[in-house]
């Protein structure tokens, strides 16, 4: 059964597997293994003393000791509850002739009866020495022809290597200490990053240091192989792990990995003997019967709660689930008209539009003093008005002075703060804003003002859960009210500041919409419609403040800078451009995963594309830097593009690791304090609108331990359109991606 329930999670890593000695009773062996709570086993599927003979001509048409019939169980049990183990014993590249051609035999063969009952995966053991070129020939000549996931086992911990190594050892150096990742790395290049090639981890009970482990979660593990030696015992004498172990097992579980348990009992736990039996399935069964409490069982219920201590994911997360590393074309919103349905789902981004009306609140503050509210019309321009989420939130900056402000906190005084608790809550999640119509709301939670935030932090509690919620003493939802429309016209007919707001949109079927939303909300006399591109309007008067939504997930890539230049004409020189500047920022990622995807298009340009895509099953290989800044209003004339190289240091402690492409983000300065952006040590909580870009790399990217990554990134324009180009110098040179925008660019 799943090691528990977390909502929102339907990833594989709630699965929880057995590995078992061979055992030819499979339908006993599965009762047991299930009935102990274990959801699959990892299992021999041929008698390991088993060897085929090529001297003795017995490795053609012979009859595998096999552990059981296919007809002992049905396909989908064979398929969801066992995952094939290949005899360890085999050395595809040993020096002996007999054992590496019987090794193939074999190989072949228990792949073969693996494909035949279904299986959809089989572990690999570990290459046994330093070569593993004929190893992984034959695996991969196993995959071009199946359908079945195969396993590479490999050691977490780096291994020093001898003679008679075992099969969890893997030496590509010749007897010294190894990083077992080179290990990983040869194979699937040999394998030509097959997408059916994965890795199941060995979990011991030494780890390398943290960087080496993270560098695995952009590798596609499958199975992490926890043995019981790696566990410790608790003062009851029950099984634990280390905060290393946990950190890492909790790292599997958000990204995808199953949990295997291997090993014999090592805890004696009083009062757990285990002496009861499962009745045998069949009376006519040989083998002995089976104790009904499966021995390892203590383990298994230390990693179930490892499982259900997991915070549940955030609805963002749960909203997102479909997204991961699921590679999208960005959007080109300057030659395409988007879709209600676009429109849509980033105009319920309320944080963006949260930070958006606080950087339109300032710049109306700073430009007109609170004297001059009454007297003074200042003339907002939102350039690219889509349907109008930025006209609303620059009129409901309309009530943002300090008198305003405090009328509107006269209303929640009045109403609300009997009710209110403690007044320096932390702001976890925006709700949408809400109506008039809607204020009785407010009364299923507590409210609290912060005079240090000048904000209102109101707790929800859902009915469905507010006792368990009070019980625990725990917020669920936590919101920042700022001074929304339903308690703004109060505000706003004493003190506030006086608006004419331009409304520029070049898409026709957007403007119906406008059209609708400004008649609806009746600001005829506040909002002007214009259905214009901005490049080409011809402004009747000049603008005090320029608001625009135009960037991208690189920053500039969906054409922000040059949709600017065209505008900025009718702003005042002393005018206001919300957002004033933004930065790209790129970091080199390890993601197998992606780069499969790219790969499978089988062609040059889809190599030479950027693509948006929510990173999930990556490793980020060192800090991101900036790349290329552009700042609003410009009066320079330099142009828009650019060039930049930069110089990438990889920690020492990672070792080797490999580059499949950069992932590129933004941070923007909206409004003097008040910044948006999705760069990770930056970030904007809470807020969807913006995935990260992925610049893929025609060929992954080898990077010893210790190198520095030497990246060339290009911002290119002509007449009718924008692109980028990259390529890589050291720790060797790749070729120039993209070059004259032949695969990929964005229209004017």
């Amino acid at each position: 059964m799943p090691l528990g329930q977390r909502p929102g999670d339907k990833s594989e890593s709630r699965y929880c597997g057995i590995e078992t000695e061979f055992h030819d009773d499979m339908p006993q062996l599965l009762t047991y293994s299930l009935s102990g709570g274990f959801d699959f086993v990892v299992a021999p599927l041929v008698d390991p003393s088993y060897r085929p003979s090529i001297r003795n001509n017995n490795g053609g048409a012979t009859i595998l000791p096999v552990s059981a019939s296919d007809l002992v169980l049905n396909p989908s049990q064979w398929s969801s509850h066992v995952v094939g183990k290949i005899s360890s014993w085999i050395d595809l590249d040993s020096d002996n002739e007999e054992v590496r051609l019987d090794s193939e035999i074999t190989l072949k063969q228990e792949i073969a009866w693996a494909s035949h009952l279904s299986l959809q995966a089989c572990i690999l053991p570990a290459p046994r020495r330093g070569s593993c070129g004929n190893y992984a020939r034959c695996v991969n000549q196993i995959l071009q022809g199946n359908n079945m996931q195969l396993w590479l086992r490999v050691p977490l911990e780096k291994s020093e290597i001898v003679d008679g190594s075992t099969d969890a050892d893997c030496d590509l150096t010749g007897g010294r200490m190894l990083d077992s990742w080179e290990c990983w790395n040869t194979f699937r290049l040999l394998c030509e990053h097959h997408s059916q090639l994965g890795v199941a981890l060995d979990i011991l009970s030494s780890l390398p240091c943290n960087n080496s482990v993270w560098r695995w979660f952009g590798e596609p593990v499958r199975a992490a192989i926890v043995h019981t030696n790696s566990f410790l015992t608790n003062a009851r004498g029950y099984p634990c792990l280390s905060k290393r172990h946990q950190k890492l097992i909790t790292g599997f579980f958000n990204h995808s990995v199953q949990i295997v348990i291997s090993g014999s009992l090592l805890h004696n736990i009083a009062g757990d003997s285990g002496d009861e039996v499962l009745p045998a399935i069949d009376d006519d069964s040989p083998i002995e019967a089976l104790p009904a409490r499966h021995e390892l069982k203590p383990y298994l219920d230390y990693v179930a709660y490892l499982y259900q201590r997991l915070d549940p994911l955030p609805e963002q997360e749960r909203f997102e689930l479909g997204y991961r590393d699921f590679l999208q074309s960005p959007l080109q919103p300057l030659m395409d008209n988007l879709e209600a349905q676009t429109y849509e789902t980033f105009e319920k981004d309320v944080v963006k539009y949260s930070q958006y009306q606080r950087a339109i609140c300032k710049a109306l503050i700073n430009r007109v003093p609170d004297e001059q509210a009454s007297t003074t019309i200042t003339v907002l321009m939102v350039v690219g008005a889509g349907r109008g989420p930025l006209v609303r939130a620059s009129l409901q900056s309309l009530c943002t002075s300090s008198n305003a402000s405090d009328s509107c906190h006269d209303i929640f005084r009045h109403f609300f703060l009997p009710q209110a608790s403690n007044s320096q809550l932390p702001v976890q999640l925006f709700l949408h804003p809400v109506k008039s119509s809607c204020c009785h709301h407010f009364r299923s939670g507590l409210l609290a003002y912060s005079s240090s935030t000048d904000s209102f932090n109101y707790i929800c509690f859902m009915s469905r859960i507010c006792k368990d919620v009070s019980k625990r003493g725990k917020l669920w939802h936590l919101a920042s009210l700022r001074c929304f429309l339903c308690f703004c016209t109060l505000a706003a007919e004493e003190t506030g500041r006086k608006l004419k707001v331009y409304a520029v949109e070049k898409n026709p079927n957007a403007v119906i919409t406008l059209h609708s939303l400004v008649k609806l909300e009746g600001w005829e006399d506040a909002v002007t419609i214009i259905s214009s591109d901005m490049r080409c309007w011809n402004a009747p008067e000049k603008a005090d403040i320029l608001v625009s939504e135009l960037l991208g997930s690189f920053g500039d890539n969906e054409l922000s800078p040059e949709c600017l230049d065209g505008a900025q004409r009718f702003l005042k020189p002393d005018g206001i451009s919300i957002p004033s500047s933004y930065t790209s920022f790129l970091q080199p990622v390890t993601a197998t995963k992606l780069y499969n995807d790219v790969k499978s298009h089988k062609d040059l340009a889809h190599f030479e594309t950027a693509y948006v895509v929510k990173l999930h099953r990556v490793a980020r290989l060192a800090p991101t830097l900036p790349v290329f800044t552009f700042t609003h209003p410009e009066y320079s004339n330099k142009g828009n593009e650019r060039y930049k190289r930069l110089r990438f240091e990889i920690p020492l402690d990672t070792g080797s690791a490999v580059v499949h492409g950069f992932a590129g983000y933004f941070d923007a300065i909206l409004y003097n304090d008040v910044h948006l952006g999705i760069e990770p040590s930056t970030v904007t909580p809470n807020m969807f609108s913006w995935f990260p870009i992925f610049f893929p790399l025609r060929e992954p990217l080898y990077v010893p331990r210790g190198s520095t990554i030497e990246v060339h990134f290009w911002r290119r324009s002509g007449a009718t359109k924008v692109w980028y180009e990259w390529c890589v110098t050291s720790p060797s040179t790749s070729p120039i991606h993209n070059s004259n925008g032949r695969s990929y660019w964005v229209g004017l």
